[in-house]
């Protein structure tokens, strides 16, 4: 069983903290994605898994061994790295054995290995090159096919796309979305883009500062954010964020505009709180020309003037002044818009959400 579990993990250098006492279990199979901005740890914990960092406290345990001491070749992991980290002056064949050949394989063992993990990524056409020789997008499935044929109880990828360009990442997300479907081994990936770990992952974590914010499915942390850093880190574009007051069942906000206090949200606060009100840019639309309503929704309408468009073809995002800044909404069918139209707005306040602003977590019961 490939199960991977973190117990109050701890990394610091001296005084400083980089990782601080997060726990989290890894089920066999299981592809887990870390995500969250630069300096949040998340490289550094996969590392102190990979047996690359001491832990400063806290306990490591792989398939229910714990592997705290244990040096990374005793770990049965392999991983992937943004640098692909091949060795320039040997083939590809060489490089996807070299990790046999040193553990002292048999040729036999190895050649079939080696066949094995050039069928699954389709790198027959390409054994006899050097790196040098490749692609990005092929130097990568090199690097990956180097971490296969190792037949590792975990996976771990640091940042493997962060190195290719936009269309290549696409191509490569749906190369590791396939192998893990053929090797059904654990997984665990560290990356800075939402979108590769919402399309990736089984599960999210989300860190912030060493600790953890929140783990869910990409759909749960999507729309059931714990907090308004989740809220604001996930999704594209983010959600609009505005500090308000509530007052008499209403949102006050700083610039005296006001909005229905969202009736999900009335059993929670009471006049006088200090909240964050949250909407993404699919619940706010000119009326019209976004996502239809459900029988559930809620929907405030509001006149707003464009401050910017951006067209991408079948939507167009829709910059809108409102609290004294942009608010961003998503125009599906789009229509013709200019700085300085004054546009009626639909929000779906079933959809919106309000987070403390003192603590900055959820206010949804």
């Amino acid at each position: 069983m490939a199960t991977v579990s973190l117990k109050k993990l701890t990394k610091s250098y001296g005084p400083v903290a980089v990782v601080q006492g997060i726990d989290l279990e890894v089920a066999d199979r299981e592809f887990i994605a870390l995500v969250g901005p630069s300096g949040c740890g998340k490289s550094t914990t996969l590392r102190m898994i990979a047996g690359l960092e001491d832990i400063s406290d806290g306990l490591i345990e792989i398939g229910g061994r714990k592997v705290n001491d244990l040096p990374p070749r005793s770990r049965n992991i392999s991983m992937v790295f943004q640098s692909y980290a091949l060795y320039p002056h040997m083939t590809v064949r060489e490089n996807l054995g070299f990790s046999l050949k040193i553990a002292g394989a048999e040729k036999e063992e190895m050649d079939r290995r080696v066949a094995e993990a050039s069928s699954i990524l389709g790198l027959d056409q390409l054994l006899d090159r050097r790196p040098s020789q490749l692609s990005g997008g092929q130097r990568q499935r090199v690097a990956m096919g180097r971490a296969i044929v190792r037949d590792p109880d975990v996976f771990l990828f640091d940042e493997p796309l962060s190195n290719l360009d936009a269309k290549l990442r696409t191509q490569m997300r749906t190369e590791i979305k396939k192998l893990h479907a053929k090797v059904q081994s654990t997984v665990i990936y560290v990356t800075h883009d939402q979108v590769e770990a919402m399309t990736l992952a089984d599960r999210i974590v989300i860190m912030r500062d060493g600790f953890i914010e929140q783990v869910g499915t990409p759909d749960e942390v999507f729309r059931r954010p714990q907090t308004r850093f989740v809220a604001g880190f996930i999704g594209s574009p983010p959600m609009n964020l505005h500090e308000a007051a509530v007052d008499d069942g209403q949102l006050l906000f700083q610039s005296g505009e006001r909005l229905p206090l969202p009736s999900q949200f009335k059993a929670n606060v009471a006049t006088g709180d200090k909240v964050v009100f949250g909407l993404r840019p699919d619940d706010i639309y000119p009326t019209g020309h976004g996502i239809s309503s459900g029988e559930d929704a809620d929907v405030h309408q509001m006149e707003l003037p464009v401050t910017v468009t951006e067209p991408l073809g079948n939507e167009t995002l829709v910059f809108a002044e409102f609290n004294g800044s942009d608010w961003v909404s998503r125009m599906l069918n789009p229509k013709p818009l200019k700085a300085g139209d004054r546009v009626k707005m639909s929000l779906d306040l079933s959809q919106a959400h309000l987070f403390s602003a003192e603590t900055g977590k959820t206010l949804r019961g």
